[in-house]
């Protein structure tokens, strides 16, 4: 039999496995993060950013951060479902990003829990989701995309690639009704017909829509910035340049997979700093309190493979302000 004396040294030389500083740790807090969104995004460029990010911050997924992660399968209607399983997980935070339903249906499934997300499809201060960018108020932050006015500078930027251009076709789904409104406005003033094609809800037709357009004698196709649209990415640009449509975008990932043209924000860098504001609730601020941020950089995207394909010719002042072209 051992000695009580040999068994104290044993322990304090760690001869069980157990270093003598672990004994004076207090046990690392772990936190859960309730994630929600309508499509499968989480492995796109932007959600492993977002992951990436909390992990620098030192919440490191599988160590002391839980992701609780839950997609509609682009169907809206069952967001509210998976809300509702979340706010029974009793998360630490939410997050989303994209589609205004998203935030929606976490909203009503839980009253308590703070909420980060990253507006892309809508102006969270048109839609009354937060009291101000400065100071939102209640439990909800994040950072905006001011789809309030950008769709109208992408119609610019088309008119002046396209200065023959007399009618666009526009793809618009019902998370885009603001942005569509502020397209609209921004046609009258430049002279320009819009042609909408308005997919309502999911699943969508494309091979329908572009017939539409085609039909329409679009000369040009500006598809309106939705998470809807992510998982048919490749399939609408290509099926854009089988239909001859010059096609602009709301961010590069889409000039990427072939279409013409994109300008918008970056949406990684967007991501991360959600990421940033989850990691200063879970330190204990209150997320009302954080106010909520703009991109403050705005990207001008060409694929310019695409533009030979359909024998268009960028303009030398558009080149000069190009920030990314894509051969």
């Amino acid at each position: 039999m051992i000695s009580r004396r040999k068994l104290l040294i044993a322990i304090g030389a760690g001869a069980f496995g157990v270093p003598r500083w672990a004994w004076a740790q207090p046990a690392e807090r772990s936190y859960r993060l309730g994630w929600l969104s309508v499509s499968d995004s989480y492995k796109e460029p932007y959600g492993l950013a977002f992951v990436q990010r909390l992990g620098e911050l030192g919440l490191v997924e599988g160590r002391n951060l839980s992701i609780e992660r839950r997609h509609g399968d682009n169907k809206l209607e069952r967001l509210p479902a998976l809300a509702a399983e979340l706010a029974k997980l009793k998360c630490d935070v939410f997050f989303a990003g994209g589609a205004e339903a998203n935030l929606v249906a976490l909203q009503q499934a839980n009253r308590d829990t703070p909420i980060v997300f990253v507006a892309v499809d809508f102006d969270p201060v048109a839609t009354g989701h937060v009291s101000s960018l400065a100071r939102p108020g209640g439990r909800i932050t994040g950072v905006t995309a001011i789809q309030s006015e950008l769709p109208g500078k992408r119609l610019e930027l088309l008119k002046e690639l396209l200065p023959g251009a007399r009618k666009v076709a526009v793809f618009a789904n019902d998370q885009t009704a603001g942005q569509l409104a502020v397209a609209q406005d921004a046609a009258r003033r430049l002279g320009l017909a819009l042609h909408v094609v308005d997919f309502k809800r999911p699943p969508f037709d494309y091979e329908a829509g572009f017939t539409d357009a085609v039909r329409a004698n679009a000369d040009a196709l500006f598809v309106l910035g939705s998470g809807l649209w992510v998982p048919a990415r490749r399939k609408i640009t290509e099926l854009a340049l089988k239909a001859r449509l010059p096609t602009v975008f709301h961010q590069s990932q889409w000039a990427e997979a072939g279409g013409l043209m994109s300008y918008g924000f970056n949406f990684p860098g967007m991501w991360r700093r959600g990421a940033d504001m989850v990691a200063r609730i879970l330190r204990g601020a209150k997320a009302g309190d954080i106010p909520m941020e703009q991109p403050t950089a705005y990207e001008l995207a060409i694929n310019m493979k695409t533009a030979k394909a359909l024998g268009i010719k960028i303009p030398s002042s558009m080149q000069l302000r190009v920030d990314r072209v894509i051969e």
